[in-house]
This record gives C-alpha cells, structure tokens and sequence, in this order.
C-alpha cells in the first residue's frame, strides 16, 4: 500500500526503488524518472522532457490531462489516482494504476513537485487489445461512466474556483467551492434561482441583472464583485459567465467564481506603496534618478533643484552630461563596468549647475534594478557633498600647504609619535643626510652621538610639557654620512588627528650659521674695502627712511657737502629741494619696481653744469623685500661733452657732403637742360617734346637746388616759388603766386615725396599754359591749415564736353605722369570748370607732407637738473 503522506525522496533511493516513480512540476517538466518506469512503459522519460511531449497514456497516468485537479491537490490531501489499461504483445492485458503526491513547499515562490507512482494491477484485467502502450493510440478514454462521472466530480470539487450550471437563471449544479465562497450551505442551491439566492445584496443582484443582458448579447461576461459574509472579512471574486452553444431557449450557462482577494489586496498594497514611493520619489531632499540605456528616464524635484533644470529638461538627457568632466576623475566606461560587474556604485562625482556652469559635488549612489538583467536600468540617488568636499579639499590643501611651508623654511622640523620619527622636512632630511623612508619608524636617538646624557635619548621632559610649552636644548647630531655638527632646538608636545600626545623638534644648524655669520662678516669687510678705494661715489641708504647709512669720500662732489655731514639724513638733509624731490622720486621707483635702476642728472657746480651718470640697485635676498639701497654715481661730464663734440663733427660733415652732392646734382641736372634745350634749337620738330623734359629737368634741379641750403627736410611752400619761376622762365609766361593760412611756411615734404610733388606741379603748371587761352597770367594759389595744404591752379579755357581724369590715360607726361606719381593716400588731384577758368586742385594730407612741430618754450619752476633715460624702462 502507497504511503498517502508527502514523500520527500532522496536520489540514492529513486533509482533503486522497485515501484516505477517519474517527478514532474507544475509546468509539466520531467524532473527525474527510474529505471523501473522504463522497464513498465518500454520508453525512457529523460530528465527535462515535458508531460505534453510524451504519450497521451503517461499524461493520463500523470493527471496531466486533468490540470485543475492536480493543481487543487494539496500536501495534505490524500494521493490522485488515476487507472489506464494497457495491452502487451504476447501477453494478457494489464491496467497500470498511478497515485500522484505533491510536495510541500517550503519556498512559496518555487513551482509546486509532484511525485507520482505506477503499478501493475493484477485484479483489474482490461479488455483491451493487444497493442503496447507506444502511442497516443494507447491511452484511449476508460468506457466506464461511472468512472467518467468520478473524474468529472472530482475535478469539478478539486478545483479552486466556485463552478455553477445554469438553465433559464436555474441552478442546476454547482459545487460545493461555489456555495462556500457564496456563504451558503451545502446543497441547498440546487433548483433554486439564482437572482433569490444572491438578492442578499443589491451589487450582486445588479451584478446578475447586467450578465443576463451581456450574455445574451455577446455570449460571455465578466466583472469583479465584492463578498461581504456575516463574520468573514471582505472578499473579492472574479465572475466569468459563459454561455453553453449558440440557443437562448434555453438559455444554459456555465458561471465560475474566482477568488481573487489575495490579488485584490495585494494590488491594493502595490497601489500604496505607488503611492508611498512616488511620495518618497516627489518629496525626497536626495535627487533620485531613473536611468535606462545612459538616458534618464524620470527624475524627481530634488534633483531638478540640484542642477537647475526642470523634470522636462531632464527626462530623456544623457546621464553623462550632467557630470563635469573637467574635474571629475571618474569616467562612465568605469563606473559602468563596477555597476554591472557588482549590482551596484557609490562615490562622489562632480555634477555642472545648469544656471552657473560651475561644478557640484554630490555623493552619488546607483544599483541595478534587476543584477541579473542589467539592460533593465539603475536607480540613481544625489545628495550635495559641496560643503563637505570642498572643507575637505580646504584641509587637504591646507595640510599640503602647512607641509610645503615647513618643506621650505631652513630649520629641520621633525615629528615623533608613539612608533618613532613620522616624518621630517626637507631641511631635517638634508641635515640627517638620507631620507624620509630611512628615519621612519626609527627613534630620534638613531642620529645622537653616543653621550648618554643626549636630549634625543632623555625625552622624560617631553611627559611634562603642557600645551604650549616648549623646550630648548643644544646637542650634537651625527647624520648618515658621518658628518657631527651642532644643533640648538625646541621641542614641543602637540596633538594628532587621533587626540594622541606627539612631539615636534625644530632643529637649526648652529655650525651653518655660524659659518654664514662668517661669510657675511668676510663680505661686510670686502664690500667696505671696495667702497673706500672706488673711484665713483657709493653711497648705502635705508630701503625705509631712505636716510644715508654709508658713502666713500669720492661721493661728496655727488653730494655737494661732506660724507660725515650727510650721513643719516634724508635726500632733504642732503640736497636742493628740487633735486631732493628728484632723488627721492627714484629712490622710491627703484624699491617699488625691485630692479636696477638707471638715470643721468645734470647739477650745476663750479665749473658749469656736471652731468652724473646713477644707478640704483635694491639690495635684498631672493624673494624677500629690500632692506637697503645700493647708490653708484660716476661723474661723466667730459665724456658727455667729448661725445657732443664728436656728434656735432660728424653732423657738420655730412650735411657738407650732402650740400656738396645736392649742389652737384643740380649742375649736372642744368647741364643736361640745357644741351637739351640746343638739341631743340636744331631739331624744331622735336622741341615740343624736348621742352617738356627740359621742364621736368629742371622741376627736379630746382628740387636739388633747394636742398643745398636746407638742413632737414623740404618746405612746402619753397617748392611751390621755385617751381612757378621756373615754369615761367621756361615758358616765358607769368605766374600769380598767392600764399594763404598762417601754417603755408609750417608744412615739409618728405625727402622721398620732394621730387613727385614737384614734377606733378611742374606737368600741372605746365599743362595750364599750353591748354589756356591766350598769354594771360597763370594764377596758383596755396592755402594751408592744420589739417593739410590745397594748390590750385586756375587757366583760362573751357574743359572737353564729358571730360574725367579717369579716363586720362597714363603716360610720361601731362595728366597721365601726374597720376601716377602722387601718392595716393595723402594726395587727391582733381580738374573742374570754374566759370571761364580750368581749376586744377591738388589736396595734400599727412603723411605725404608733415607740419613742423612748434618750438617747446622753457617751463618755469623746473629743477635745474634733468634726466635723461638711456634705455626704455
């Protein structure tokens, strides 16, 4: 007899025991069958197979075609058995009984385990043929209605569901699932209506009113109805009616009631917590992110208000685009790679403030919402770390900072804790000749002499110092390369991070000091030497009050009084107010600039005025302010005055080469004239010509000419005379000359505009007498102002119907020279009717002519003496 208890079997004894056993879940996959199974059936059942693949016998025998009533099966109801007939070749027929039991579970959430055992039964012969149980042709239904109508009832009363059959709104049946959930008793449904069973209340009338109509319209309705029982708590059904084929006379329909209380409160349940985690979401002060593929997803108002976006803006936005790159260290391929890798990221990260651009630190939290499925998103969580990253950034700067200033300062500063040396500046390492990792950990002692009586070995004291105490001691140190010097120091006892005592040494070199002190001595005695025997003034003057500290005699001329009278007084003490403003004023410049700094005074003496050449030179260490200011004065007055007679030699000479050269140009230019000129006397068909280069020639000899006697650059108004004659004695024309503007002798041409001006008013002179009428006078008139010069000149005559100069070709001579020797950005030519005259103008700006500057007239109240910079401070 089959145990009817749960069985919980053990592989050592599924394969060997006797009884043919298969196990199965509730998805209908094979979980493990033995060999008796095979040998009973005559086909194996591997492992993973499913119940639907196999013959429709195995399923029977497995309850497999019956889901429901195998589903209703509990652990501790009794085994479901099942009975197939079964034929054997050469054999007689025999029925296989099975008895199915489920396991109990001990994890709700894991599918359900059936077991289920298959025996031959020997007094129940079946009359079946003599086919083997290969196909689905074998598991042919059972004849016997009996046992159909047992199968059915115990379906029917298995399953979880209330099931009711109704005719023309009769119950006809139901089981005794469908009166339970109803609260009513067994059996006393039957034959009754069903609107008088349900009247009890109103919603399950209405309920039943609304599935008549439905039914009749569609065939089917469902909806979900509320249970309230006497003394049971409130319960929720799902209603499914049904109506059996396609007539309404009768009218026959199948109802099933489905508990679905359970679902109902626990969709009430994920409702609330919904409703708690978008509170939570919405009013949280952590900005929290929902990111699926890099891109969020959703994000709450503390996070909006921590960037300074809105929720729209953020929603769809690329994760990575909220961190700030340019100080963040994290990278997304490596958080990425930790976030798969371990379900979940924490750390801060700086994120980029929308409104001001700059950066935000915040402490960001993330975690796969499902590890095994990663491409299903993360949660990502932001609280503003600001303050405290940026404190902490304070104190570690600060602490670097504490540390380069001790690295810097020339005393050894050494720290001892409870295990030995800590640590120890540059200049301690340097003075204990190896490193820190040499010292670490290691007593201070380690670099004593052996006297037994040395501070670093006698450290009681430090027990008895309080906070801010300290003590002062002197001792010899030996470092490590050998190397005993002295040392004088003070050790104090200061707190750790931990709250625990710590000494901190602070040792100077005495034999250092003592041999800079010396050297200093040595260059006191060599700097004092050198400013007495120098032949240039030298004076050493306080960097503050600006008094005199010390000066050689050969700086009393400079001074103008006696070396022990000036001394420790002020350049007011020393000098004329004027030049003691002076002196002072450079003093001051050569200690706020911090460099060198050179000047040349003139000082009226003796003899005349003394030109001194003076630097000044701020005495003090690399990095530190001057103390003290270095004064050399040389007195240069006959170099200045050999140089200036050189200078005026030199210029003397050229100016007669150049009057020489010019003098000389200009013969040869009147020599060429004038063989010109008889070459034109021979040839009359040629003289036109020849005329206007003799014209030409001497515009430029005239040009020379005027150079001979001038010491600079041309006159403007000089040019335009020597030109006018000398077209009027070529042409034998006259010429009015009218000089306007109180600036017309003011304005120079240029050494290289002088000669394309004066060949351009040569050609334009030249032009109004062979185009005007008759032998009347030329006018030219020259008006000048600040801003430049204007030359007219005005012919009688009449201009060609449609004249423009820009149709004036060019050429060697006439308009066509004209335009191309002006310059063209400070020169505008221009030809015009006026009344019965040509006006031709020429308008001349800088820099094709400049203005002589005014002479400077002296300035009353200036100091005697003055400066000159020899270089571009």
């Amino acid at each position: 007899m089959a145990p009817t208890s749960p069985l919980h079997t053990d592989d050592a004894w599924f394969d060997l025991v006797p009884m043919a056993l298969i196990e199965f879940n509730e998805h209908g996959r094979v979980l493990r069958s033995n060999s008796a199974l095979s040998a009973l059936l005559g086909y194996a059942t591997p492992a993973g197979s499913r119940l639907s693949d196999c013959p429709q016998a195995l399923q029977r025998l497995c309850s497999w075609d019956a889901p429901l009533t195998l589903l209703a099966l509990g652990p501790e109801d009794g085994p479901l058995q099942s009975q197939v007939p079964q034929a054997r070749p050469g054999q007689a027929p025999a029925t296989l009984r099975s008895q199915i039991w489920t396991h109990a579970q001990v994890n709700p959430e894991q599918a359900r385990r059936f077991l289920c055992a298959i025996r031959e039964s020997l007094d129940a012969p079946s009359a079946l043929g003599a086919r083997g149980i290969t196909s689905d042709a074998d598991a042919a239904p059972v004849p016997d209605q009996a046992q159909l109508l047992h199968e059915l009832s115990t379906i029917l009363e298995s399953t979880p569901s209330g099931i009711a059959y109704l005719r023309d709104d009769v119950l006809v049946r139901c089981n005794r699932r469908f009166e339970r959930m109803l609260g009513l008793s067994s059996g006393s449904m039957v034959g009754q209506k069903l609107s008088e069973l349900l009247a009890m209340d109103p919603r399950i009338d209405r309920a039943v009113t609304e599935s008549a109509v439905q039914v009749q319209r569609h065939g089917q309705f469902e909806t979900e109805l509320e249970i309230v029982l006497p003394g049971h708590a409130t319960r929720w059904y799902a209603l499914s009616v049904r109506r059996i084929g396609t007539s309404v006379d009768p009218l026959e329909v199948i109802a099933v009631l489905s508990d679905i209380t359970r679902i109902r409160a626990q969709q009430v349940e994920l409702d609330a917590l919904g409703r708690d985690r978008n509170l939570m979401f919405s009013l949280s002060g952590v900005g929290i992110a929902f990111v699926r593929d890099g891109h969020i997803q959703s994000a709450n108002p503390a996070l909006s208000d921590l960037i300074g976006e809105s929720d729209a803006d953020l929603t769809g936005r690329d994760l990575s685009t909220l961190y700030a790159s340019e100080v963040d260290l994290n990278t997304d391929a490596d958080v990425n790679s930790v976030l798969r890798s371990l379900g979940h990221w924490q750390g801060e990260r700086a994120l980029r403030i929308t409104r001001t651009g700059l950066p935000l630190w915040a402490e960001v939290a993330m975690r796969l919402v499902n590890p095994l499925r990663p491409e299903e998103g993360f949660i990502a969580s932001f609280v503003n770390v600001d303050d405290r990253h940026r404190a902490e950034w304070n104190l570690t700067m600060q602490a670097d900072r504490t540390r380069a200033i001790l690295d810097s300062v020339f005393v050894g500063i050494v720290t001892i804790d409870v295990h030995g040396i800590a640590w120890m500046n540059r200049s301690a390492r340097r003075m204990f000749a190896g490193d820190l990792a040499d010292f670490v950990g290691q007593p201070l002692s380690t670099v004593a002499t052996p006297d037994l009586d040395h501070p670093f070995r006698l450290t009681d004291y430090l027990d008895e110092l309080q906070d801010g105490q300290s003590h002062t001691f002197e001792c010899q140190v030996m470092g490590r390369d050998g190397r005993v010097f002295w040392v004088v120091g003070n050790a104090v006892v200061t707190l750790d991070e931990l709250g625990q005592r710590q000494a901190t040494y602070a040792l100077l070199d005495i034999d250092r000091r003592r041999q800079a002190e010396a050297d200093s001595a040595e260059a006191q005695a060599t700097l004092q030497r050198i400013i007495k025997m120098a032949p240039m003034g030298i004076q050493l003057i306080d960097a503050h009050e600006l008094t005199l500290l010390q000066a050689n005699e050969a700086a009393a001329p400079f001074l103008g009084t006696d070396v022990l009278k000036a001394l420790s007084q002020p350049p007011e003490g020393i000098y004329p107010s004027d030049r003691a403003r002076l002196m002072r004023a450079d003093m001051q410049s050569a200690l706020d600039k911090g460099k060198p700094l050179h000047r040349e005074h003139s000082v009226p003496g003796r003899n005349g005025l003394q030109i001194w050449d003076i630097n000044y030179l701020p005495l003090a260490a690399e990095g530190e302010v001057a103390d003290q200011l270095l004064l050399v004065a040389s007195d240069i007055t006959e170099q200045r005055a050999a140089e200036q007679a050189r200078l005026e030699a030199a210029i003397a000479q050229r100016e007669m080469l150049v009057r020489e050269v010019h003098h000389r140009i200009k013969n040869n230019l009147q020599g060429v004239a004038g063989l010109l000129q008889q070459i034109a006397a021979r040839k009359p068909e040629v003289a036109s010509a020849i005329s206007e280069v003799v014209g030409q020639v001497q515009a430029i000899a005239q040009v020379y000419g005027l150079q001979v006697g001038a010491g600079g650059p041309l006159r403007l108004k000089s040019v335009v005379e020597a030109i006018s004659l000398s077209v009027q004695r070529t042409f034998g024309r006259a010429i009015q000359l009218a000089v306007e503007g109180n600036l017309a002798g003011d304005w120079q041409l240029p050494e290289a505009e002088s000669i394309p001006i004066a060949l351009s008013l040569n050609e334009l002179l030249t032009n109004a007498h062979k185009h005007g009428v008759g032998m009347q006078a030329l006018r030219c008139v020259m008006a000048a102002n600040e801003q430049g010069v204007r030359i007219d000149i005005l012919s009688p005559g009449r201009l060609p119907e449609g004249f423009s100069l820009d149709r004036v070709p060019g050429g060697v001579s006439g308009l066509g020279l004209v335009r191309a020797l002006l310059p063209r950005r400070s020169a505008k030519l221009s030809i015009q009717q006026d009344g019965d005259d040509v006006l031709t103008r020429i308008e001349l700006i800088p820099p094709g002519i400049t203005l002589l500057p005014p002479p400077v007239a002296p300035m009353t109240g200036e100091p005697a003496g003055h400066q000159i910079t020899l270089w571009p401070q």
